[in-house]
């Protein structure tokens, strides 16, 4: 297993969405993703990372840099995930130093999770984070248990923990035992609106009633307008500070 970053493999470039993900079909049509996440790795290759083994891309992690010290910013902004990778085009195309570094996802190849191997992903991204100069990695983290309990508020599930302190949440644990600090909800991530023909397509459900539709792999309840032919999932994440040791450039 060799993990490096997509900087020093450009090749690899090319291959970083051929892995068999496990991503829910609802959230490849929210806007932003749609827009600008294949764009991630070709811009922004020093600060996503790929994990090959035998030559095949395995596991990805991806994050983009941005400055959060313009008037209106904020390093943990609530709407999270989209707000960063919006941010960071931005910065881009105008010229504004980053200030700060945002993680965006670690995906694992369906045929390899269960190996400890997003644990190592997250560690070559601090690693290659660090390497750019920055001393902390933010991460809007999709706590991987919360679909199971989609009518309780993100706020409540964080408060769950084990024995012996850690978070009930296997994807959150992983981050604090990394050494994360679990600071606060974003509580609107991720938004995903569609016609009821859509989410029909994209969930095999009915959508059939107004208000809440609980839907396989989704955090929160999807809200459904019949009169307006209309359904809407707001996602929360989960705002984890991770603090770097920078490298010199």
């Amino acid at each position: 297993m060799l993990l490096t970053s997509f900087a020093d493999r450009p090749e690899l470039i090319g291959q970083a969405y051929e892995i068999a993900d496990t991503w829910p079909e609802f959230t490849s049509h929210e806007p932003v993703v749609g827009a600008l996440l294949s764009r991630v790795v070709e811009e922004f290759p020093e600060y996503c990372v790929v994990a090959t083994e035998g030559g095949r891309v395995v596991a990805r992690g991806f994050s983009v840099p941005f400055n959060a010290v313009l008037e209106g910013r904020e390093e943990t902004p609530d709407r999270g995930w989209d707000q960063v990778l919006l941010w960071a085009f931005a910065d881009r195309r105008h010229g504004h130093a980053p200030t700060v570094a945002s993680a965006l996802e670690i995906t694992v190849d369906a045929g390899h999770l269960g190996r400890g191997l997003s644990y190592r992903v997250l560690a070559a991204m601090r690693e290659a984070v660090g390497k750019q100069g920055h001393d902390v990695l933010l991460t809007p983290v999709r706590p991987n248990a919360k679909h199971l309990r989609p009518r309780l508020p993100m706020a409540d599930y964080l408060t769950e923990l084990r024995t012996d302190g850690l978070p009930a949440d296997p994807w959150l644990r992983v981050h604090v035992k990394a050494g994360g600090t679990v600071e606060k909800v974003a509580v609107a991530s991720m938004t995903v609106s569609g016609s009821l023909a859509d989410w029909r397509r994209w969930t095999g459900l009915p959508f059939d009633r107004d208000g809440e539709v609980v839907v396989p792999a989704a955090l929160v309840p999807v809200q459904c307008s019949l009169t307006h032919d209309r359904a809407v999932y707001v996602e929360p994440n989960v705002w984890v500070r991770h603090r770097l040791s920078p490298h010199a450039h």
